[in-house]
């Protein structure tokens, strides 16, 4: 146990020692998570635990515990009215292994980074620990982790299909989503007495029954047995759950487990711009807890500790994003006032430097519901997606209440620069016919770079990620550098790519690597699709069909297939000649060998060049700045710097998560 009391910093009682300090016998609730303690609303356990203390609650906050005994989680003793658990910021399973499943050296959630502080799924192993150490004591399992796997569902570690983690774990109860209304009125009937076997009416969580305690009323999908042998089954199943996430037309869905009955309830209410301005008016200390200064701090505070986040969800759809299953596709934003002081609170830190880092969320640009319909019918269904392959004519595309925010986040003292970090939907913006906002964008909120997500080119490759035609990027592109000239700025676009996703064959792979080519892109770090529970894509990825048409979709799940085609995307490294000879030999476009693998040329005879319209680019290096010169997306020619992502870890070389509503701003 910590012999040191911390109860004069702000930061609710992490030890025994110091809920005793606060003259407290017992807590009423143990809010436990698999990452280290930090009071910032980026982490879903520091919410849940400010709004529980917020409703008068006596809260502790168990991190990290020790997972080789189940006496951790006595910590505080029985809590008395119960667990509620989350796995972390980020799923357990991408945070500790490689696309390539090969064991991570760094957690960026822990105490100086070390790797082994959590376990392997996370949430599930520590709802046991609870339930082993205080088996009558009620647990909620929420989180990511938990919410992604609420059904049966592929697991690509173990190559398998496992039940629900409400039959793996032992909890109670599992919270999906956000979970702050759920939250509360949980806790609230709990502390009135009433038995957690007995709570099976709160939207916005599961929980496990038998055949004659089911609800009256209800729609059910392929069970647990059904769908682990059966992949159309399994991809009749994914498209039953994702058509019922929208919280106006979801309905209760049943799946049979190994022996009892999975209940999802239908989705929660997202919370009103009122209710969501109120979880951020919390008294968050912003920071990591102290206990954690002599081990180096917490190295994922550095991306937001200077950061806002004013909206939640996203209508995108990106079929590869875990968004549908946990924040859901309504988006719902804070009010300009509530925005401005939270960024007048950073602006009065003391380490604050005057640069706000991002003003955003899963998607920054978005403010709005996608249409007026939405918010009284709910969402499209059957695949339907607002943005792609087209954007819907009903979309409604204004950025004024964004950029009226940014220009008063301008205005406060101390701030020298705001910057946007998080994703822009560029399909979104270059669909604004007032221009205002994206000049405004390149004027002042481009810390150098722009992120955006095109991901691929190939049109095959963009249908299957429900992406929009490239030919949209390449007007936003056109048009960035348009506004970048005649701002008299250095700045440029930083693409996200990926390989390997289903329906990218190796001949869309050569596709992209000469388009990359010829537009004069050497993308420094690319991402292997990373198989992650809870998105279509990763159905596609196990079944090899579509669920929304049942129709066969190629996947790349050799290691050498795949290898090649992520050495297409770095086609210039020299170490990737080879691969890239052999993935253009197998699809027969050996006239491009010259261009994108020359190195591979070398002892062969000279052969005659290709007669492609463009020339192969003149790098130029500055061996201080080590910078790479690059050509944009647009005709015109620019230097491009070395890329410094934000939330490195997801952009590893390895690939980290596109499943992680965190990794890449939870497309």
């Amino acid at each position: 146990m910590n012999q040191q009391t911390y109860e004069n910093t702000g930061f609710l009682p992490i030890s025994f020692e110091d809920m005793k300090a606060r003259g407290w016998q017992q807590p009423d609730f143990v809010v436990v998570t698999g990452d280290a303690y930090v009071d910032h609303p980026s982490f879903g356990a520091a919410i849940i635990s400010r709004l529980l203390e917020a409703e008068g609650w006596k809260v502790c906050v168990l991190s990290q515990p020790d997972y080789h005994t189940s006496d951790s989680m006595k910590e505080f003793g029985q809590p008395k009215y119960g667990f509620f658990i989350g796995g972390g910021n980020v799923d357990s399973m991408v945070a500790h292994y490689s696309v390539a499943k090969i064991r991570r050296t760094e957690d960026e959630y822990t105490p100086g980074g070390v790797m082994g502080k959590r376990p392997d799924r996370s949430a599930t192993v520590y709802s046991r620990m609870a339930k082993e150490a205080y088996p009558n004591v009620p647990v909620v399992l929420g989180g990511l982790e938990a919410s992604l796997r609420r059904f049966a569902h592929y697991d690509y570690w173990l190559d398998t299909v496992l039940p629900s983690i409400c039959e793996d774990s032992g909890a109670d109860i599992v919270s999906f989503g956000m979970s702050e209304h759920q939250t509360k009125e949980l806790a609230r009937r709990l502390a009135a007495g009433e038995l957690v076997s007995e709570i099976t009416d709160i939207d916005g969580t599961c929980y496990l029954t038998d055949f004659e305690h089911l609800p009256a009323k209800y729609i059910e999908c392929a069970g647990f047995a059904k769908v682990s042998t059966d992949k159309v089954a399994y991809a009749k199943a994914t498209r039953l759950q994702m058509d019922n996430q929208d919280s106006v037309t979801g309905q209760i869905v049943v799946q049979k487990q190994s022996e009892k009955y999975l209940v999802q309830n239908p989705p929660a209410v997202p919370l009103t711009r009122r209710e969501l301005d109120e979880v951020y008016k919390l008294p968050f200390t912003r920071r990591y807890h102290p206990s954690y200064e002599a081990l180096g701090g917490v190295p994922a505070i550095k991306e937001v500790e200077f950061s806002i986040i004013q909206n939640r969800g996203c209508y995108g759809g990106c079929n590869f994003c875990a968004i549908t299953m946990h924040q859901g596709r309504r988006v719902t934003s804070r009010s300009a006032d509530s925005i401005v002081a939270e960024g007048e609170r950073i602006a009065q830190q003391p380490n604050f430097k005057g640069y706000i880092h991002d003003v955003g969320g899963p998607t920054a640009n978005f403010r709005l519901p996608s249409c007026k319909e939405q918010m009284t019918k709910g969402m499209c269904q059957n695949g339907k997606k607002c943005l792609a392959p087209q954007a819907c004519s009903k979309l409604l595309v204004d950025h004024s209440d964004y950029l009226n925010i940014l220009r008063r986040l301008r205005k406060i003292p101390k701030v020298k620069k705001v910057f946007i970090r998080s994703g822009i939907r560029y399909d979104y913006l270059i669909r604004d016919p007032d221009d205002t906002f994206f000049k405004e964008l390149v004027q002042h909120h481009v810390s150098g770079q722009l992120k955006v997500a095109p991901e691929h080119c190939a049109p095959n490759t963009l249908a299957a990620m429900g992406k929009p035609p490239i030919e949209v990027y390449n007007k936003f592109s056109k048009k960035f550098y348009e506004l970048t000239k005649k701002a008299g700025k250095q700045q440029y676009l930083v693409p996200y790519l990926m390989s390997s996703h289903p329906g990218s064959t190796l001949k869309d792979a050569v596709i992209l690597a000469e388009y990359l080519y010829k537009n004069h892109i050497r993308p420094e770090q690319v991402q292997d699709f990373y198989p992650t529970p809870g998105t279509v894509s990763t159905c596609m990825y196990y079944t090899g069909m579509d669920p929304y048409t049942l129709k066969p979709i190629f996947v790349e799940k050799t290691a050498e297939g795949k290898a090649m085609q992520r050495a297409l995307l770095q086609y210039y490294e020299p170490r990737n000649a080879q691969k890239v000879a052999q993935a253009l030999h197998k699809v027969h476009r050996e006239d491009l060998i010259p261009l994108l693998a020359p190195a591979a040329m070398r002892g062969v005879k000279k052969q005659v060049q290709p007669n492609l319209p463009v020339k192969t680019p003149q790098n130029s290096h500055n061996r201080n700045q080590k910078a790479q010169t690059r050509r944009s997306m647009n005709p015109v020619v620019v230097p491009y710097a070395k890329q410094k992502r934000q939330g490195a870890a997801q952009w590893q070389n390895e690939g980290k998560s596109n499943g992680n509503p965190k990794a890449r701003k939870k497309r």
